[in-house]
């Protein structure tokens, strides 16, 4: 548990110094602050149109720093070739991947929660600028508490993301892992319409191949419930927890399938 968590630790380090994800936080904190003046063309929809910005620029950077730091976790190692000199030390396979992933997972929570700030800040200052009687007209507060629940569901699909581009890494290039990965988000925000594919086609053999694909894909449309929360309709937290679980046994998975890869693979 220990080598795991300095492996976690050193992982962090790593990502936080990297330009890149500055680049991407930055950019992400500078469009939820642009979605303010956005707001203010359409009258009487600018509280809903910083919310729905702020909470689509929190999962769309949050999904990059995911993919493409997620690929590198293993693959990187390995073309380094310094993959040889930690599988050295007194440390397991097992723990050298589970580093790798709360990594980044630590990672992942310390810059979704400068998005959530910067996205509260913006709303803060909106609630301030105006009147009583108008926010009295909004389906919900401007610093809705409920808005931490879409937060939560986020992150929840952006560690789901992580194991996944993990798991492709311990067994793929940086490359066919990113596509990889991407397709898996792609059709997981979909998945809804496999298991209907059998109202749409005549073939039995079709819809069941597709049923089959449904099952085994992760559901990420679950945890998208920004619009939800936008129009201050109430998210039930059996919900939440429902999602949640899904999310942590999927992860559960990946990272045994992952580990299993890892340790039968020959770096000879």
């Amino acid at each position: 548990m220990r080598a795991t968590a300095v492996i976690a630790l050193n992982v962090f380090r790593e990502s936080v110094r990297d330009k890149v994800l500055y680049n991407l936080v930055l950019f992400a904190v500078m469009l939820i602050g642009a979605s303010y003046m956005l707001g203010q063309l359409t009258a009487g929809q600018d509280v809903k149109i910083i919310k729905d910005l702020g909470l689509a620029a929190t999962s769309l950077f949050g999904l990059f720093i995911a993919v493409f730091i997620g690929i590198g976790l293993v693959s990187k190692e390995v073309e380094r070739r310094s993959i040889y000199a930690l599988l050295a030390k007194p440390i397991d396979r097992y723990q050298l991947v589970l580093g790798k992933y709360f990594g980044l997972v630590l990672t992942l929570v310390v810059n979704v929660a400068v998005m959530a700030a910067a996205l509260y800040a913006v709303l803060v200052y909106m609630a301030w600028r105006v009147g009583p009687e108008v926010a009295r007209t909004w389906d919900a507060p401007a610093t809705d508490p409920a808005l931490l629940k879409a937060i939560g569901l986020i992150l929840v699909e952006l560690m789901l993301v992580t194991a996944i581009a993990l798991f492709f890494s311990t067994f793929s290039t940086p490359i066919l892992s990113a596509a990889f990965t991407f397709g898996f988000v792609i059709a997981g925000h979909f998945s809804t319409d496999l298991r209907n594919f059998k109202d749409v086609v005549d073939s039995p053999a079709a819809a069941m191949v597709a049923r089959s694909v449904y099952w085994i894909l992760p559901n990420l449309a679950q945890f998208d419930v920004k619009s939800d929360v936008v129009h201050g309709k109430l998210i039930p937290a059996g919900y939440l927890g429902i999602a949640g679980l899904y999310g942590a046994v999927y992860i559960a998975m990946l990272l045994t399938i992952a580990v299993v890869v890892f340790s039968r693979r020959d770096f000879k």
